[in-house]
């Protein structure tokens, strides 16, 4: 990872940890889940409306390291308005990232920090966390997440 990613990776890790987007509830929510790693201790709780088949808003509520908390807020920025085919796609890519099998992805925007996320493997999972669970939320699974 040369030093402009670093630095990237640090600016908007960082900034969405501390000022975290689309934190709440949703009222008229289809889709919850909640999940947890018991490793490190996040929780979190992600509600979502989708209608005719795009996601329309996702809010997410909990507590963890700032890995988990900007990763849920970076989601929540970048899902809203997608179909849920291209979010699928953007699951797949963002998993590619941060577990290090792909190492640069340009084109994922301020998402591509998180793959500063691959150098620290215990963070992964941190990372990763409310991914899986606004997976199980568009799928309508209640069953709470765990990424163990």
């Amino acid at each position: 990872m040369n030093a402009n990613m670093k630095d990237l990776y640090q600016e908007v890790i960082l900034d969405h940890a501390k000022h975290p987007r689309n934190q709440g509830k949703l009222a008229d929510a289809t889709g919850h889940a909640d999940g947890f790693n018991p490793l490190c201790g996040d929780e979190i709780h992600i509600d979502v409306v989708v209608q005719e088949g795009r996601i329309q808003a996702v809010r997410f509520e909990g507590h963890g390291c700032a890995v988990s908390t900007a990763s849920a807020s970076l989601l929540a920025e970048q899902a809203q308005g997608m179909d849920l085919a291209s979010f699928e796609a953007l699951f797949g890519r963002v998993h590619d990232l941060v577990t290090g099998v792909v190492v640069s992805a340009d084109d994922l925007g301020k998402l591509e920090a998180l793959g500063g996320v691959a150098r620290f493997p215990m963070r992964v999972k941190c990372a990763i966390l409310p991914w899986h669970a606004i997976r199980a939320a568009l799928k309508g699974d209640d069953t709470p997440v765990s990424t163990e």
